[in-house]
């Protein structure tokens, strides 16, 4: 007898699959379709800080700014019709009408609104918040650790306001990204840790408590665009993962399984069961699918979890820790090889 059930950021889930935020998960009767379909938990579509702000007028500016693909929907027209309230009412008719977590997403670009959000969303009924955040360096002026400041600002000031779950969902684009998932992942009282404007709960003077993320989602897709060479033009890029692409997420996962103190969430390029599979002997927690619903259709959730039962079946393996993480850095006995297997396979000759 297999047993699919897990624990994400200490909320039990009846699987590993979660369906991760986009217009599927938009509306009422989508949540709804995903749950039927078997998702283990389910990430409302994007909560934009445009959306808080109502600068509608600086919407094009905030689409440059951030790049990423959920925004530009946004900007042409798709999901406008939920507002913050309408939200909110969201996550409370979700949380009544399905038996799975609901966990909503909010897509930030700064530090400044989210907290006293993030408490009404623990109010309506939220498990969990996924912060989703892309911040574009594109600022020549702006130096490296600003911009992971900015991150910090972004987790704490919302970790300050409720007691549910927070993950955060980051692209890979960090000069050093060992260190900086460390410092997300690590409780602190310390020093103030930023640099200008930070206000925090202090335990004694001149300590700040610096909370740790529950969970971390690896990697955040972001919006591609390419040229049409006969307009001369940008146009969209292809706004659907494939396989290919599961490898960045797979080797971080990896390395970062049992040395960081939070959950780690695997998404981008996960289609099939033999994806999900590889992501859980690297160390995830869960697996967050999409772009093989909008393909496959939600019928591609349960066909993932019976392909991830027949692996472990044919391994004789009953239950997920069994094998996750089994073949991570930390418990590999050549741990090198997670960084430099690729070319010691392409130039080395070894088999």
């Amino acid at each position: 007898m297999v047993d699919l059930s897990t624990r994400y950021m200490g909320i039990p889930l009846r699987n590993p699959i979660v369906v991760g935020s986009s217009s599927l998960t938009g509306s009422l009767a989508g949540i709804k379709k995903c749950a039927e379909a078997g998702a283990g938990a389910i990430v409302l579509k994007s909560l934009f800080e445009e959306q808080i702000s109502a600068e509608t007028g600086q919407m094009s500016e905030y689409a440059d700014y951030v790049g990423h693909g959920e925004a530009a929907e946004y900007l042409q027209g798709y999901g406008m019709e939920l507002g913050p309230n309408d939200y909110l009412k969201l996550v409370g008719e979700a949380k009544k009408a399905v038996d799975v977590p609901i966990i909503p997403s909010l897509n930030c670009i700064s530090h400044d609104r989210w907290g006293s959000y993030a408490k009404k969303l623990e109010s309506a009924g939220a498990d969990a918040i996924e912060l989703n955040v892309g911040l574009m360096p594109t600022n020549a002026k702006q130096e490296g650790p600003a911009i992971e400041e900015e991150y910090y600002r972004i987790l704490h000031n919302v970790k300050n306001q409720v007691r549910i779950p927070v993950a955060m969902k980051i692209g890979p684009y960090f000069s050093s990204f060992a260190h900086f998932t460390e410092r997300l992942c690590h409780d602190k009282a310390e020093g103030p840790p930023f640099t200008v404007g930070w206000i925090g709960s202090s335990p004694e003077p001149g300590k700040i408590v610096w909370q740790a993320v529950d969970a971390l989602v690896l990697f955040n897709r972001f919006y591609q665009f390419d040229i049409d060479i006969d307009k001369m033009e940008l146009v969209a890029g292809n706004p659907y993962s494939t396989s290919l692409e599961l490898h960045t997420a797979l080797r971080w996962i990896a390395l970062l399984h049992g040395r960081v103190d939070c959950d780690l969430v695997a998404t981008t390029g996960i289609h099939n069961g033999a994806d999900a599979v590889k992501q859980l002997l690297a160390g995830a927690t869960v697996v967050q699918v999409c772009s093989a619903l909008y393909q496959n259709g939600l019928g591609q959730v349960g066909r993932i979890l019976e392909q991830i039962e027949a692996w472990m079946q044919a391994h004789s393996y009953t239950s997920l820790d069994q094998f996750r993480g089994k073949l991570s850095q930390a418990r590999s006995d050549r741990p090198r090889y997670h960084e430099r297997l690729q070319y010691i396979k392409l130039f080395g000759g070894i088999e």
